[in-house]
């Protein structure tokens, strides 16, 4: 069984003031002992050695995509997963997205997309999961899985309430020009290339995954912005996706940890 993972940790695990939570960061990543993990918001990771120090803690190999304007994003595989190719989705994305393909014993490669959308702007999100929408359809074979931080609700949800309770400045991030419609077209336009939200498809418990009790946040209001989505031959085989609560995930960042269990093996090394 294949255990995704994806997390946007918040600024690197450190904030300018406060506790460093770098730790609680590794304790709730081995608590979980994701295969394959999907982070975001990775500030500083891309200073010298420190994203492989990082990785060896977890017992991962690291992926890193550095960033044009905000923070890098990484997917780290476990062994025995063998990875048959990695390399940055070269599109000039606000942060990053990182392109890691596995070799499966049962679906052939299957490409992991990590990402983090712009947070500001709904128009540049549409335009980002574009080009992501472009990385699945260039995909070797039928098995792809999108994990990250996408910014966005949800295109079918009633999201006025949420909405309403944000501050002026934040409540702009997620309302279209005309400052009333509900912004939800970067995950739509994911959704129109064909993925499949594994939440809805195998979820258990709620959705949302911003705020946390205790790691800040007041731009959010309890709503779901973390995705995974994957192709139908991917989705056939998720297991019991979830939103990771309670415990030291309420204090290492403002966004909850999302998992899901896929029901996949590594390949051996002949196949």
């Amino acid at each position: 069984m294949l255990r995704v993972m994806t997390w946007n940790i918040r600024t690197g695990g450190r904030d300018r003031t406060g506790p460093d939570r770098r730790d609680r960061v590794l304790r709730v990543i081995a608590d979980q002992r994701p295969d394959v993990l999907a982070l975001q918001e990775l500030r500083g990771f891309d200073a010298a050695d420190t994203m492989d120090r990082f990785a060896e803690a977890v017992g991962m190999r690291a992926y890193l995509a550095r960033t044009w304007f905000g923070q890098p994003v990484a997917v780290l595989v476990r062994p025995p997963w063998r990875v048959l190719v990695a390399a940055p989705v070269r599109r000039p994305f606000h942060h990053a997205a990182q392109r890691v393909t596995l070799a499966t014993a049962e679906a052939g490669p299957l490409t992991v997309l990590g990402t983090h959308l712009d947070p500001y702007c709904g128009r540049r999100r549409l335009l980002e999961a574009g080009w992501l929408a472009a990385a699945v359809r260039r995909a070797p074979g039928e098995a792809v899985l999108l994990a990250g931080d996408l910014n966005t609700l949800d295109p079918y949800g009633d999201h006025a309430a949420r909405i309403g309770r944000l501050p002026a400045a934040y409540r702009r991030r997620h309302l279209r020009r005309d400052g009333q419609t509900v912004e939800t077209r970067a995950v739509a336009r994911l959704y129109r290339a064909g993925l499949v939200d594994l939440f809805t498809h195998a979820g258990t418990g709620e959705p949302e995954t911003a705020p946390t009790t205790e790691g800040g946040g007041a731009e959010f209001s309890g709503m779901r912005l973390d995705y995974l989505l994957g192709t139908p031959a991917l989705a056939g085989r998720a297991r019991d996706c979830r939103v990771v609560r309670g415990g030291e995930r309420e204090y290492a960042s403002d966004h909850y940890p999302v998992v899901v269990d896929i029901d996949l093996s590594p390949a051996s090394s002949g196949q």
